[in-house]
């Protein structure tokens, strides 16, 4: 890591002090704990590998004790495992989300060289231990940050299928200028587009069959033999991924030639990906080929640069979902009470873009190293000493 970006990741901006101003909704007679210093150490739980408010408590009563006023509780007793509960599940997770989506900006702002394009992935994610449980509006949308994989902004919505409907909402809370979306297939939505647009930003959209007269005019134009009978020579870019038992090659090619006749706004060229894979232990083939569409003219995105963005897409699971559900045990949290699901997806979140923020992303690592040094996770989340 350079000196610059090591100077940069050491003036992250402080959690703690963004936690402070959450709005707590309690009466004044039942806040026997402050809000910010629960949701701080929280974040620190999380950071030592404790997965819920019950095992948030437990670490409180056996670790955490004697780091109390330093979190400026004003009591000598921790909060017992049903206030967790009832606090956390009772918080204005609308508010706690904007406040973790004006850190994450702020973070993304000093870490971000604009050197390149920025690339911003809008992806959902179901809640499924807590859907089990009959919990609220457990399908979550998210906005991640490609090259950092930082959680920039989240919403709440019944299900896949309103995730186009809350798009726009999740714009709303984000820095559109000077980005560049992605999403999948499902996404695809002329509003969607405009709104970028309108915003000044930009996107790279996949194009599946629910845009059934732009697929097949994508289809059709690179369908062979039609290139070869005309002439074209497409702007290709392609690599090949050797590891985990297979050969994984992909090939994008880009065209300007319907920029003139489908129907779709800003749109400066489409592609089409072919994926190859072959398992070297079976010689099992898969192939696959994408389509998709883009606002970025060939001066400002060239095909390699394409590519790169469908792929940092694809990260998202790598970056974010996976990491939730395997290391931080999501998929398996059966909390439903009040807006407890929620706030633990948003405080996950969080705790994984402070990691990353930090240039830490061997997190199951860190989780260990943490639970021996609490003290790191304390500083990390920006509890003064």
């Amino acid at each position: 890591m350079s000196t610059c970006a090591t100077s940069k990741r050491e003036e992250i901006p402080s959690l703690y002090e963004e936690l402070q101003e959450v709005p707590d909704s309690r009466d004044d007679q039942g806040k026997r704990h402050p809000l910010a210093a629960m949701l701080a150490l929280a974040c620190v739980a999380l950071l030592c590998g404790y997965q819920n408010p019950h095992a948030i408590s437990e670490w409180v009563d056996n670790y955490g004790k004697r780091y109390l006023k330093r979190f400026h509780f004003t009591r000598d007793d921790p909060p017992g495992q049903a206030t967790w509960y009832r606090v956390l599940g009772s918080i204005d997770w609308s508010a706690l989300e904007a406040r973790v989506t004006r850190w994450a900006r702020r973070v993304l702002e000093m870490l971000d060289t604009h050197s390149t394009l920025q690339g911003v992935a809008i992806d959902g994610k179901t809640l499924r231990g807590s859907k089990k449980q009959d919990a609220d509006e457990t399908h979550l949308l998210s906005a991640v940050a490609h090259q950092l994989g930082i959680t920039l902004a989240q919403i709440a919505v019944a299900d896949k299928t309103n995730e186009i409907g809350a798009m726009l909402d999740l714009l709303s809370e984000l820095v559109v200028e000077g980005h560049v979306f992605t999403t999948d297939a499902l996404l695809t939505q002329r509003d969607l587009a405009r709104e970028i647009l309108d915003r000044e930003g930009d996107y790279v959209f996949i194009v599946k069959r629910n845009q059934p007269q732009l697929y097949e005019d994508i289809e059709f134009l690179f369908e062979p033999p039609l290139p070869l009978l005309r002439g074209e020579s497409w702007p290709t870019a392609e690599t090949v991924d050797i590891g985990h038992g297979r050969i994984e090659r992909r090939r994008l090619q880009t065209s300007t030639m319907l920029n003139e006749y489908v129907n779709w706004p800003g749109v400066e060229q489409v592609f089409q990906l072919e994926r190859r894979v072959v398992e070297k232990k079976t010689g099992e083939v898969t192939t696959q080929t994408i389509y998709g569409i883009t606002s970025l003219s060939e001066d400002e995105a060239d095909a390699e640069q394409l590519l790169a963005f469908v792929r940092h897409h694809w990260h998202i699971e790598n970056k974010s979902h996976w990491v939730r559900d395997v290391i931080f045990d999501e998929d398996r949290s059966q909390v439903r009470q009040g807006r407890l699901p929620h706030v633990m997806a948003t405080l996950r979140n969080v705790v994984i873009s402070l990691l990353r923020a930090h240039g830490i992303n061997r997190i199951a690592k860190a989780r260990r190293r943490f639970a021996a040094r609490p003290d790191e996770a304390i500083a990390l989340v920006g509890i003064p000493a």
